[in-house]
């Protein structure tokens, strides 16, 4: 028998019962279509992070203030007001740093005409932008001049400028800020969300010394909240640490005996770590989506096992009439990988329908590769020869004459 009539046969003898074909096919529809979502989730969540994280700027640190103690008891980093915008310029000076900026950040209300918008304000020096790998999409970022003169101008962000003036271009406005007119002098580019999930567009940027003299004040004039710093690159960042930490420790004239009044943190480390938990997520994913792949594979083994005994005496028909071992095993071997194959097709098509669905209705961000849908493909064909392979070999190893006496 050549191979169209050994494909033929197959399909044939699929056809004799569609019921039970059919819900042979539909264990792999599910284990495929769910394969393909939950790797779409994970390849989403990874691309989610990744971009975050981008979005964070690259080779960071955080440079905190110390921490207080009330009472007897210890607060956290930043609790105590310890560093200052002069620290944040001494560290840009450093060999190993390739620029900083103090931080000082409150939440405001900002108002233009009838709209008004509370948004996250950060006073800030110019080299922020810098830091954060981030630019302005129209007018200009303040200057150190704005700086040192204290000037009430502003640099705003999508989110900001659209809830404040809508499709209007707010470069050249004046908006009030606590009742003060602030003038717009730059738009910022689209940022997207932060790794805890907030809105970088949501925020304003004004000069470190407005929001110290003018806007904040407090308690503590002169300090910063915190102060964020730019390695030169990721070869040199556990240099620069050390240079930050000896840097401040002089500044701040601490004696060898005396701990760091400020806390140094490495925001690439922690990126990293949030990205393998991201990839060790989108393998935990596909892993338990491939389990049902396994329970499907079974299936078919244990119905394709019943169709041999069913069909025992119609094989050893045809091996009395000339149909060698191997044509059995191959048509029963195609049978299991026509089930897998087709059932594959259908999964990997109800699947990419639910990764949509899930986007649109969650919100969350779904990615289907062709990569994930070549791997379903395969895993597909996989199952078929894995688990059909007994079943294809136990019918073709039946003797002609006991499987005519079957009865």
């Amino acid at each position: 028998m050549n191979l169209l009539s050994i494909i033929y046969e197959a399909w044939s003898a699929m056809g004799q019962n569609k019921l039970r074909t059919g819900l042979t096919m539909l264990g792999m529809i599910i284990g495929v279509g769910a394969v393909v979502v939950m790797l779409g989730i994970g390849q989403g969540a990874r691309t989610t992070i990744n971009e975050s994280i981008k979005s964070m700027g690259s080779n960071l640190f955080i440079v905190l203030s110390g921490a207080s103690t009330s009472g007897g008891l210890r607060m956290g980093s930043g609790s105590a007001p310890t560093l200052t915008a002069d620290d944040g310029e001494a560290l840009a000076k450093l060999d190993s740093v390739n620029a900083a900026s103090p931080v000082l950040p409150g939440t405001v209300q900002l108002s233009y005409g009838a709209n008004n918008w509370s948004t996250l304000t950060y006073a800030v020096s110019p080299n922020y932008l810098v830091v954060r790998d981030w630019a302005v999409e129209s007018g200009q970022n303040f200057t150190d001049t704005e700086v040192r003169g204290a000037t009430r101008v502003v640099v705003l962000g999508k989110t900001v400028a659209k809830n404040l003036f809508g499709e209007e271009d707010p470069v050249g406005k004046t908006i009030r800020i606590k009742g003060s007119p602030y003038q717009v002098i730059g738009l910022l580019t689209n940022r997207g969300q932060s790794l805890d999930g907030r809105d970088q567009d949501d925020s304003a940027l004004i000069p470190i010394s407005t929001g110290q003299r003018k806007l904040f004040g407090g308690q503590f004039p002169g300090t910063v909240r915190y102060i964020l710093v730019q390695a030169k690159s990721a070869q040199v960042m556990p240099e620069a640490e050390q240079e930050i930490t000896q840097m401040l420790r002089i500044r701040h004239r601490l004696s060898e005996e005396q701990e760091n009044d400020f806390t140094v943190r490495n925001l690439a480390a922690v990126a990293q770590t949030a990205a393998t938990s991201a990839q060790a997520m989108s393998f935990m994913l596909g892993a338990i989506a491939s389990i049902s792949l396994l329970v499907g594979g079974i299936g078919i083994m244990n119905i394709m096992l019943v169709s041999v005994t069913e069909r025992t005496r119609e094989i050893g028909i045809r091996m009395a009439v000339g149909a060698r071992r191997r044509d059995i095993l191959l048509q029963f071997l195609l049978e299991a990988l026509m089930i897998c194959l087709v059932g594959g097709t259908i999964g990997i098509g109800i699947g990419v329908g639910a990764a949509w669905l899930t986007s649109d209705m969650s919100g969350m961000t779904v990615e289907i590769t062709f990569g994930a849908i070549g791997m379903s493909f395969l895993f597909s064909f996989a199952v078929g020869v894995f688990f059909g392979y007994y079943p294809a070999r136990r019918a073709a190893s039946l003797r002609p004459v006991e499987a005519l006496r079957y009865e």
